[in-house]
């Protein structure tokens, strides 16, 4: 089964997809509507180390004329598992319309 999911930030990176799915992820741009973007200091050291950052993107809602560009990958159930263990606990995975219509997974602010 294939699940799409909205990327804003590390997951886009060449490195942390070769990290969590063994390979490149072939993606579209799209834009999630409604939410404002911020940035946290990452505290996982694996984490930091497949990213090369320190600090990540985060988004949570927003107002009605926010929203934050992106990129919509279409992956696997196990590819999503894999994204679910790389992303800290900050996060928390929910579903998303996106200003193309489509609805993905995209990982917010806890």
């Amino acid at each position: 089964m294939t699940e799409l999911l909205f990327s804003y930030g590390t997951l886009q990176q060449d490195s942390v997809q070769m990290a969590s799915f063994g390979r490149l992820l072939k993606g579209r741009p799209d834009t999630l509507p409604g939410y404002r973007q911020t940035l946290i200091a990452i505290g996982d050291p694996e984490v930091v180390r497949t990213s090369g950052k320190a600090y990540h993107p985060i988004v949570a809602p927003g107002g009605p004329t926010d929203s934050v560009p992106g990129t919509v990958f279409e992956i696997t159930a196990e590819e999503l598992a894999a994204a679910d263990r790389y992303e800290v606990s900050d996060y928390r995975r929910v579903a998303a319309t996106l200003a193309s219509g489509v609805t993905a997974w995209v990982y917010i602010k806890s």
